[in-house]
């Protein structure tokens, strides 16, 4: 786990705009909203994810800063007076908060175009890494619509809250993992094997979430069960794999018994 930090945070900081760039508040904002803080699951299920398609971490390397990059733009916009109106993210100022909301806009734009040109120098098949960012960046965009409207109240169906979890939580958790298959040269049954790990794992990640935040719509028994379900079926779906997969399974259970 330390080896994988460490490889993605020298990536992250060497992509990002620094001295020189004009102008520098938009560098600046950029940086804010990545460095810090994020404890970086979807860049090292990337990695870890071409490791266990049978290719090495260093494959993924690009495929990994592009998830983290569009995940930062993500919360950004998330945060903006016109969404979730955030104004703490990850325990400091949230990047409209700090920079004003012309420029978290603006920064957030040019993260989201910093993330397809990071996937497109994936080495291997970069067309198929770029189109499954796509995919999954437009799935995060419908999730957030139908979250807002769950917040605007009006009575929220089984349905609604299975779509807000699958595109706004899972959908990341899966480009990562395909992504990172696809860099490294995956087999297509492999890319679907961790494409499906990939969902129940994000599945997971959101029922805990909501047990750690206590706002579950589903009883906390109930919730619990799915947590317990979908971390299970994530590592049976790892199986078969030609990789080493001990990684990601550790992580599955290590998120599934997390407390923050």
């Amino acid at each position: 786990m330390a080896g994988y930090l460490e490889m993605i945070e020298a990536a992250l900081d060497a992509a990002l705009p620094g001295e020189g760039f004009r102008p520098a508040v938009v560098a600046e904002a950029m940086r804010w909203a990545v460095e810090g803080g994020g404890k970086r699951i979807r860049p090292q299920i990337c990695l870890a994810s071409a490791v266990a398609a049978g290719g090495c971490a260093e494959d993924a390397l690009m495929p990994a800063c592009a998830i983290e990059v569009l995940h930062s733009f993500t919360l950004v916009h998330d945060d903006l007076p016109a969404m979730d109106n955030d104004t703490v993210r990850r325990g400091k100022a949230s990047v409209w908060a700090k920079f004003g909301e012309a420029n978290a806009i603006l920064a957030g734009d040019a993260l989201q175009a910093l993330a397809f040109d990071l996937a497109a120098r994936s080495p291997r098949n970069a067309a198929a890494v770029v189109a499954e960012l796509a995919t999954r960046a437009v799935g995060v965009v419908r999730g957030q619509v139908e979250d807002l409207a769950l917040a605007r109240g009006g009575g929220a169906s089984a349905d609604m809250v299975d779509f807000v979890y699958e595109h706004k939580t899972a959908d990341l958790f899966m480009a990562s993992a395909v992504m990172g298959a696809l860099a490294a040269g995956a087999a297509e049954e492999h890319v679907e094997r961790l494409r499906r790990f990939a969902l129940k794992l994000g599945l997971a990640f959101q029922y805990e979430d909501d047990l750690l935040d206590g706002d579950s719509p589903y009883a906390r028994d109930v919730t619990e069960r799915l947590v317990r379900e979908t971390t299970a079926a994530a590592i049976e779906a790892l199986k078969g794999l030609p990789g080493d997969t001990s990684f990601l399974a550790s992580l599955a259970e290590r998120l599934a018994r997390r407390k923050m």
